[in-house]
């Protein structure tokens, strides 16, 4: 082997990058002295791009193919060079390999809470997360936005970039779209959306594409969340004037099964308890009344008001309970007709029963004053 053919193998024959790793976005080909021999195979697979630099400036890029480097598919390289020692002389470049797949579950949040304005809350603070996905979309932007002379770059190198225009103009995004704080759970793709458009410019100043954009979550504060679970918690207990006389009857049933406090005297004094307990409530119920979905004062308590009298509270309505008798809704019953149908045994303590403020159906005799119309009536006669 002569001399001449020693120093032509120390040219670079074959081009291509096999990536190993996951988060890799451009790679440099390493090569002795930045020599390439015209004639050299160019290898480059699905999801890559090649990129020739000649001094710095973005010459040729190649799409995925088998290539042989001549003059002919090498048109920018061929004028900038203008090739003076022959069809196979050597020339010198940096080739720059481009991922083009796309990098997924990239994450994003806010690192604090974000201050915004919600039509129903006022000001309020929100936290948001998710991920987002992008890939290589403008190979030449890129590599001269972002990439330069790097001879790897990763996806840790620019994460934090994107991640901060995420969150920038993401809540952004969300502040514009007007859609009330309790709203935006149920309407997560809409605003994924909005946001997507929005940050999507950005990414494309740096030659890249968002692909996806998803959000996982959006919360409030610790004590706002809280503020809101009691809030809920009254909605779930519906009519508080029977919740109360539930726990009034409750506490008197408790009293009274307990020996310490005296049996009878503890009855009556949980009975006096409870029944105060129930006026106070009362009264509270019938200064403001519900009708509809209009929470207006009673005229008769606004007058006695304004008059400054005082009267007795109006007399309590009669409760009035419905009975499933052989499959079928019976009712409504007061406490008299009860009675009469225990007495015919229409009615007994395994009957299904249901009143105003009751979740579900429940047997007579888990209600305590249904229970105590039964202990009202004499037993069955024996042998009759």
């Amino acid at each position: 082997m002569g001399l001449f053919d020693k120093i032509r193998n120390e040219f670079v024959d074959i081009i291509e990058w096999v990536d190993n790793s996951t988060d890799t976005i451009v790679w440099k080909f390493p090569r002795y002295q930045n020599e390439i021999k015209m004639g050299a195979q160019l290898t480059v697979r699905e999801g890559q791009a090649a990129v020739f630099l000649n001094e710095g400036v973005v010459a040729d890029v190649f799409q995925p193919g088998r290539y042989e480097l001549t003059t002919q598919n090498m048109p920018i390289m061929t004028t900038l060079r203008g090739w003076k020692y022959g069809f196979n002389s050597p020339f010198k470049a940096d080739v720059y390999f481009v991922n083009l797949r796309q990098f997924v579950n990239q994450k994003w949040g806010t690192k604090n809470p974000i201050m915004l304005r919600d039509p129903e809350f006022g000001p309020i603070r929100l936290r948001a997360f998710g991920n987002f996905s992008f890939q290589v979309k403008n190979v030449t932007v890129f590599m001269k936005q972002l990439v330069a002379t790097t001879p790897v770059f990763t996806v840790e190198d620019i994460t934090e970039q994107l991640r901060n225009i995420a969150v920038s103009r993401g809540m952004d995004a969300i502040a514009e779209s007007k859609i009330p704080a309790l709203d935006l759970a149920s309407n997560y793709d809409e605003v994924s959306a909005l946001i997507q458009q929005k940050i999507g410019v950005d990414f494309d100043e740096l030659g890249l594409s968002l692909t996806k954009f998803l959000i996982e979550n959006i919360s409030f504060p610790e004590e706002v969340e809280k503020a809101l679970d009691k809030r809920s918690s009254m909605g779930v207990v519906g009519n508080l004037g029977a919740y109360a006389q539930f726990q009034a009857a409750n506490s008197m049933e408790k009293a009274a099964e307990n020996p310490s406090s005296g049996g009878i005297v503890g009855a009556g004094f949980g009975a006096g308890l409870g029944a105060g307990m129930v006026g106070q409530m009362g009264n509270v119920f019938q200064q403001n009344s519900f009708d509809g979905n209009n929470h207006t004062g009673t005229g008769s308590a606004a007058a006695a008001s304004s008059a400054g009298a005082v009267g007795p509270p109006p007399l309590p309505k009669a409760v009035a309970y419905y009975l499933a008798v052989k499959g079928k809704q019976e009712g409504p019953f007061d406490s008299e007709q009860l009675r009469a149908l225990i007495k015919e045994g229409t009615m007994t303590l395994a009957t299904l029963v249901w009143k105003e403020g009751l979740e579900n159906w429940i047997e007579a005799e888990k209600v305590v004053e249904l229970k105590d119309l039964f202990s009202q009536n004499p037993p069955p006669i024996p042998g009759v």
